[in-house]
């Protein structure tokens, strides 16, 4: 059994770094003057603040926890979910930002309101908003809490979650996204740093990858696995998409730093920056979990394996830096869904009805409504115990609930035709899905032929997608040609764009950035 006993020195260095969050959203707290610098950082961020704070944000502890037991007991199938967000990165890049950032949206479902309706864009911020808490915070609250729990089990799992709750909280309500994302900036720096010390460590005690490949079947290794397999069969890809996505184009926790753009070219370059941050993962967080195959033979408890690791390998000192960066992940997650919710109950509910408040007013409603978030997702973590397998928690409510909204945001952008309508068909169709499968899910839990969920979610995104096309060819566009313009996308949108992105040096291209990535990804995909 593990001894998990901190240093003085190492608790020191942990309890500095988070008096320092805190005091740096206190900062930013200060400097606020209404609802656009509390929500969007002033519309001010620059590519490398935005490039920082998507990869932090992402890169949750559970993240962390579970990219290493992967790499130790599943294999390198994972990466999958890491490069298919390269390539969503890409089509977000080209394609959706820029009609983001040209309608000035402070979330994202308020494009769905210029494109349909109203009525799609609260369908669309609730579902967001339900996800944020169930998923985002309570469920990184819930996998960071027990990770904590390993080193002071003496503490019960409601303590420990509502401490880290209190702490993200703290510097979320008062700095807003300025302090998110200056946080999440330095968090990812120290989380990075850290992963890669613990690499090296575990490359050194293992005897490298040749150790590995030496009591591990070749197929452990390989990305892209075969359509038998239970985790991720090749033709699941499709559905990651999808929920990629989600993930990255429409889910206001990721996108809400690209909104803050200074301009549409440092929100491309700070995605595609965000993207070369996730092309590390294989090698800095999925290979310490192949090199403790050699380190620890037999090991079973994979919640358990990232914490050994840190414990059994790294000195003191190195490991308060290195744990510092696993809170940091922790902290940028929470403080990224509590930011998020905020956003959305403010800008799409409160001041739809109530468009009297002023910016300063709306500033402190996002405030309030970011105390009442976290008292909430504190409450809800512990009751994600209740559920055999926090990833089978996690996936499947993706699959449930994300089909729809990709949906909408797909035939909005592309198609023409489609209106508010086949919006609230798609809407309506998606939505039984929805409930029927989390009905049969609880219900009928013991069925063995349903598919993996991958391929529901990609069934569901098809159906929706056929339910907007069929309702809005039934009825007629309520949009005008001069409106459609500013929502839809053309090639003339890309021509106009490439003429502008000719002027600029190749290596200040966002398209050629993307096609290096990509070339990357190939690289990586062919030899693993």
């Amino acid at each position: 059994m593990q001894d998990f006993t901190l240093s003085a020195l190492d608790i020191g260095i942990i309890i500095f770094y988070l008096i320092f969050v805190v005091l740096l959203g206190l900062y930013f707290g200060a400097k606020h003057k209404g609802a656009e610098d509390y929500f969007l950082a002033g519309r001010n961020l620059t590519w490398p603040l935005i490039g920082f704070s998507l990869f932090a944000s992402n890169m949750s502890s559970n993240s962390l926890v579970g990219l290493t037991g992967s790499g130790y007991q599943d294999g390198f199938s994972v990466f999958s979910y890491e490069w298919m967000a390269v390539l969503v990165l890409i089509i977000f890049a080209i394609f959706f930002l820029p009609f983001y950032l040209k309608n000035k949206v402070y979330t994202v479902p308020e494009f769905l309101e210029r494109r349909f309706d109203y009525f799609t864009r609260g369908y669309a911020s609730f579902i967001a908003i339900v996800l944020n808490v169930i998923v985002d915070v309570s469920a990184t609250l819930y996998a960071g809490s027990k990770a904590v729990q390993l080193i002071f089990p003496e503490y019960p799992l409601w303590a420990i979650t509502g401490v880290l709750a209190i702490i993200a909280g703290l510097y979320t309500v008062s700095g807003g996204l300025s302090a998110v994302v200056y946080t999440d900036a330095i968090q990812a720096i120290i989380l990075i740093f850290g992963s890669i010390i613990i690499t090296w460590f575990a490359w050194e005690k293992s005897g490298g990858f040749e150790e590995v490949m030496k009591i591990t079947d070749p197929s452990h290794v390989n990305i892209i696995k075969d359509v038998s397999d239970p985790g991720l069969p090749w033709p699941g890809l499709f559905g990651v998409l999808i929920i990629g996505f989600y993930f990255w184009g429409t889910n206001q926790y990721i996108t809400q730093r690209t909104l803050a753009a200074k301009n549409v070219i440092q929100g491309q370059w700070g995605s595609m920056f965000a993207g070369l941050l996730k092309l590390s993962i294989l090698f800095i967080m999925i290979f310490p979990g192949a090199f403790a195959r050699v380190i620890y033979p037999g090991f079973e408890d994979m919640d358990a394996l990232y914490p050994t690791m840190l414990f059994d390998l790294l000195p003191t000192g190195i490991l308060g830096i290195v744990l510092a960066g696993f809170i940091a992940a922790l902290m940028s997650s929470i403080d990224s869904g509590l930011n998020s919710i905020s956003t959305l109950v403010t800008m799409d509910f409160v001041k739809k009805f109530r468009p009297e408040k002023t910016e300063k007013e709306l500033m402190e409603v996002g405030r309030w409504v970011t105390i009442i978030v976290m008292i909430i997702a504190t409450v809800w973590a512990p009751q994600i115990v209740h559920f055999d397998k926090l990833w089978d928690y996690l996936q499947k409510s993706l699959a449930w609930f994300c089909p729809p909204i990709v949906a909408l945001f797909v035939m909005g952008l592309f198609w023409r035709g489609a209106n508010a309508k086949g919006s609230h068909l798609g809407i309506f169709v998606g939505s039984i899905l929805t409930i029927s499968l989390i009905i049969m899910d609880i219900w009928f839990s013991e069925i063995t032929w349903l598919p993996h969920f991958l391929y529901i979610a990609s069934i569901h995104f098809l159906i929706t997608m056929f339910a907007i096309f069929i309702g809005s060819s039934m009825s007629k566009n309520d949009k005008s040609d001069q409106q459609l313009d500013g929502v839809v996308w053309s090639k003339n949108e890309y021509r106009e764009e490439g003429i502008a992105m000719s002027k600029l040096p190749f290596y200040k291209n966002y398209r050629y950035q993307g096609l290096v990535l990509m070339i990357i990804v190939i690289i990586i995909l062919l030899y693993f």
